[in-house]
């Protein structure tokens, strides 16, 4: 019994999802072993996001024009290696989604055409028997009235 084909696209995906996780992880790790990565890449989102949230919480608790300091450099170099990690892990959850999305819309596409291909078969093979269908009706009629001549 063939239930269908094996969806190895799908399991290439998950696949795909499973390694970001590490992959991630080893990109986090080597973001706090690296001055480049830390100086420029790790520390300015955080201290970015940093003050986005304080200031969003302190808004919510009715604190409006209350100053906020900036993390110490080791506080905001782990929180920039997370936030790194999780965007990793974001655009690769992102890609396959977008992968699938792709891979879907051309079979569809695929279906589509094949559909109107015999759609066009079906109407082109209609016109025809309706040809075929008015050549015998002429026939029969012509040998109709052949038939009332000679009585």
């Amino acid at each position: 019994m063939v239930v269908g084909a094996f969806p190895i696209a799908k399991l290439l995906y998950l696949g795909i999802r499973q390694i970001s996780k590490p992959l991630a992880n080893r990109i986090k790790a080597g973001a706090r072993r690296s001055e480049f990565f830390r100086t420029y890449i790790c520390l300015p989102p955080a201290q970015v996001y940093h003050w986005v949230e304080m200031r969003t919480k302190m808004r919510i608790m009715g604190f409006r024009g209350a100053t906020i300091k900036p993390l110490n450099e080791e506080a905001a170099a782990e929180l920039g290696a997370e936030l790194l990690g999780e965007a990793t892990i974001f655009l690769i959850g992102g890609a396959c989604l977008i992968a699938e999305y792709s891979r879907q819309a051309t079979n569809t596409r695929r279906k589509e055409e094949e559909l109107e291909a015999r759609l066009s078969a079906m109407e082109a093979e209609i016109a025809r028997l309706g040809l075929h269908t008015d050549e015998l009706d002429a026939r029969a009629r012509a040998a109709e009235r052949q038939q009332q001549v000679t009585k």
